[in-house]
């Protein structure tokens, strides 16, 4: 069955604080061209035709979203956010009815430059093992210890940066989060949860420009990437 035969939900975990942004507010409320990163980023995904819909993970008590004009968005699925990433990514496969009938678009609310060519790109994969969109590294990787000291250096040739969206069926990757959670494991991306059950997601090279706003400096850029963006328009 290839990936459009199947609907395309999109899963957006948005329940973190965002601390590292040193902001008032969690980072996917920060505002570029007068909308918050939020709306950039739901806005990306609903745009793209075979997303039927997002299902949003907030935090229970979170006093920003209802604000929004998303809030009012049929398209849109709210669900309680978790502890962590993985737990609010759960919590949104959890909401799906039929998962075995759906593949999800799993993304960062703060990457609010994703392209509709890098999501075409990941459909294009159709087996089970699903796929990420990535970089390769270009600067040396270096490993260090507690203490910051370099350990050694790794061969760049096979290291890559994950991105988001990415991309699984809902139901392989509902079961591959529950069993990496219950086992105690620190899962940072869907994609790890997925190697852990014994697949091998598929790395798609993505955007420099599809970054991920964690610090004060990333606002800056993603506004630039953005204007650019809307130009292009």
């Amino acid at each position: 069955m290839t990936a459009l035969s199947r609907q395309i939900i999109a899963v957006v975990p948005a329940a973190g604080v965002g601390s590292r942004m040193q902001a008032d507010k969690p980072k996917q409320y920060l505002r570029i061209h007068g909308k918050t990163l939020l709306e950039h980023t739901v806005g990306a995904l609903l745009s793209y035709p075979h997303v039927n819909r997002v299902v949003l993970a907030v935090a229970e008590n979170d006093p920003y979203f209802r604000r929004l004009p998303l809030a009012r968005d049929c398209r849109i699925q709210i669900v309680s956010g978790g502890e962590s990433r993985a737990e609010s990514v759960l919590n949104g496969l959890k909401a799906i009815e039929n998962p075995e009938r759906i593949q999800v678009l799993v993304h960062d609310a703060a990457r609010p430059c994703i392209t509709h060519e890098d999501l075409d790109k990941l459909l294009r994969v159709t087996d089970e093992n699903g796929a990420i969109l990535a970089l390769p590294a270009v600067d040396t990787i270096k490993t260090a210890d507690i203490r910051q000291q370099i350990i050694r250096t790794e061969d760049r040739n096979f290291i890559w940066l994950a991105q988001t969206p990415q991309f699984f069926r809902a139901d392989v990757l509902l079961q591959a989060l529950e069993q990496a959670l219950a086992q105690g494991f620190n899962i940072t991306d869907e994609a790890s949860a997925m190697e852990l059950a014994g697949f091998r997601p598929h790395l798609v090279t993505g955007r420099s420009d599809n970054i991920k706003v964690t610090r004060p400096e990333d606002l800056a850029l993603a506004e630039f990437y953005l204007s650019q963006k809307n130009k292009i328009k």
